[in-house]
């Protein structure tokens, strides 16, 4: 009873007040992240009498009675664009891009800040030095490629092939060496003398003399050949020789590193050498004379040494292989190998 009569007397009192009336009561809210605090402030719309939307009935509404192209006809008289109107095909899009160029490329600068500081003398000594360094140096190569011992059914022979040379990236010259020596001695040793020209990123053409130390008689030939890394990594030499007594021969190699690991590298490898003539004081035929195949694993403990171990095969063919047998030779013999590859 007490509190129907405190609220029945404060209720007159806050309709009278301009200040109470004009306020709205803070609405009640719960607790949580996502509900952020009402506030209400009064603006201008509310003093200028802008009508109050609690007062408004919002019955139903009847949507059909609105007429779709009434209100499109409104937005039309309003400026609104109809672009299925519009004729693009008469709009340069093209209009806004920059035209290409065709002015000649500037010319290359001839003032250099170094020139400021150092004289004409010695800037061009510094020009000289860098091309040099770079592609006009004169570098230098010796690399033993074979040097094993073959360990066959009748005895040990020692077998040799490697090659120095000295030059720049287009011009060298070339030194070339292989052999074979017995247990008691040397059965075969050439030594060849080129020209090599770069004809290409990957392969030289090389021109020169080789000459035979052994076997008696001694020759001496007029080489043309090649050498280079053909596709897919095979490294490749050929080369042409027409001897001093017009005699004409060729030899093919070939060989491919195939690296199991960074350092262990399995190396096929193959010789092929024909004659065109039939010479019987050197028990070699016409046709294809012998051919030689290898398979050797080697270690690089740095990239200058690498020993390894491995097989070769050889066998003499047609002619070849007759002067073999009318000699009492072996036709082809199977040896296993084991040598080092070095580079100094």
């Amino acid at each position: 009873m007490r509190w129907t009569l405190i609220i029945a007397a404060a209720t007159p009192l806050m309709l009278a007040s301009p200040a109470m009336a004009q306020t709205d009561p803070p609405a009640m809210q719960m607790p949580g992240p996502t509900s952020p605090p009402q506030t209400h402030a009064p603006n201008a719309a509310e003093d200028e009498g802008e009508p109050d939307h609690a007062q408004m009935d919002h019955g139903p509404m009847d949507h059909g009675a609105v007429d779709p192209d009434a209100m499109d006809a409104d937005a039309t008289d309003a400026g609104a664009m109809d672009h299925s109107q519009m004729d693009h095909s008469q709009m340069d899009h093209g209009a806004a891009a920059e035209a290409v160029g065709d002015e000649p490329a500037p010319a290359a600068p001839s003032d250099y800040a170094a020139e400021r500081f150092y004289s004409a003398e010695e800037m061009a000594a510094a020009r000289r030095q860098l091309r040099r360094e770079h592609g006009g140096a004169i570098v230098s190569n010796l690399m033993a490629d074979i040097a094993e011992f073959q360990l066959g059914d009748d005895e040990t022979r020692f077998h040799w092939e490697g090659e120095g040379w000295i030059g720049g990236d287009i011009n060298r010259f070339v030194l070339k060496t292989e052999g074979e020596a017995g247990e008691d001695d040397v059965e075969s040793a050439e030594v060849q003398a080129l020209y090599s020209r770069a004809i290409g990123p990957y392969f030289d053409l090389q021109a020169g003399v080789r000459y035979d130390i052994e076997p008696s008689p001694h020759r001496a030939y007029a080489v043309l050949g090649f050498e280079g890394v053909a596709p897919y990594w095979f490294e490749t030499t050929g080369a042409l020789f027409v001897s001093d007594q017009g005699e004409v021969s060729a030899r093919l190699e070939g060989s491919y590193d195939a690296r199991l690991t960074q350092r262990l590298i399995l190396q096929p490898r193959a010789e092929i050498n024909v004659s065109a003539d039939d010479v019987a004081e050197r028990a070699m035929g016409s046709g294809l004379t012998d051919v030689e195949l290898g398979l050797r694993l080697r270690y690089d403990i740095t990239r200058n040494v690498s020993p390894y171990i491995g097989v070769s095969y050889e066998t003499k063919l047609g002619d070849t292989a007759d002067y073999a047998r009318a000699a009492g030779e072996d036709e082809s013999d199977a040896r296993f190998v084991a040598g080092v590859r070095a580079r100094f």
